[in-house]
């Protein structure tokens, strides 16, 4: 019992000393994380980080075998598949995680949240950078896939259950299958998930058809 409390604490200051960056940004970004031992102990995002962190230096000395193992052990522990190969910056926050998949070739940059059931993915069998690569200060919704060697600008948006096929500007939105984009007039997206504030450009082109509409009867 003891070497198990021994073993926790230890972890825990580790993680913290290590990881001090993703337990803040997870603290900032996420209102049910109540303090920092809550996110290093209960918190399988940031573990999910913390086997990359170890895995991602084994890959690039190309040990063979052991940073695929590695990753493997933490999705089975996290529900979370982040490929050894892939690059991820600094506060990361991967909220709730389950069904998260990041492929061998994609970047993340620093400040980046995903929700649970995104997928960083390729398109095929294409070989050399085939999966995505996001900016900072980026936020993509649960559920969204966004495929292929493209990029997701800086302060962007990506809507829950979106399919992203092309590059996307910085400070823009895009929602919808494909992704539409839509700009916000330059300004930085909010790093929070504020769905009500998400323009919807199937219901905007819906409005406009109906307003011609309207304006057809009238002269008819």
């Amino acid at each position: 019992m003891m070497f198990l409390l021994y073993s926790l604490l230890v972890f825990w200051l580790v993680t913290l000393i290590f990881f001090n960056k993703e337990v803040r940004a997870i603290q900032e970004r996420d209102p049910a994380a109540r303090s920092a031992i809550e996110v290093v102990l209960l918190y399988s995002g940031l573990h999910a980080v913390v086997f990359h962190r170890i895995a991602h230096p084994l890959w690039r000395m190309n040990i063979p075998i052991l940073p695929r193992a590695i990753s493997q052990f933490a999705r089975m522990c996290t529900g979370i598949e982040i490929h050894p190969g892939a690059v991820i910056g600094d506060g990361l926050l991967i909220d709730h995680g389950t069904g998260v998949v990041i492929g061998e070739t994609a970047v993340v940059g620093n400040n980046v949240t995903l929700y649970q059931g995104v997928t960083l993915g390729g398109t095929g069998k294409e070989t050399g950078k085939r999966h995505p690569s996001l900016g900072n200060n980026i936020v993509v919704g649960a559920g969204a896939k966004i495929l292929g060697n493209i990029t997701i600008g800086d302060n962007s948006y990506v809507g829950a259950n979106s399919v992203v096929l092309q590059s996307v500007p910085p400070n823009a939105t895009v929602v919808g299958v494909p992704g539409y984009v839509t700009k916000q007039d330059g300004e930085k997206i909010d790093k929070k998930l504020a769905h009500e504030q998400i323009l919807d450009p199937v219901r905007r082109d819906i409005d406009e058809l109906a307003q011609r509409l309207n304006a057809l009867e009238k002269k008819s």
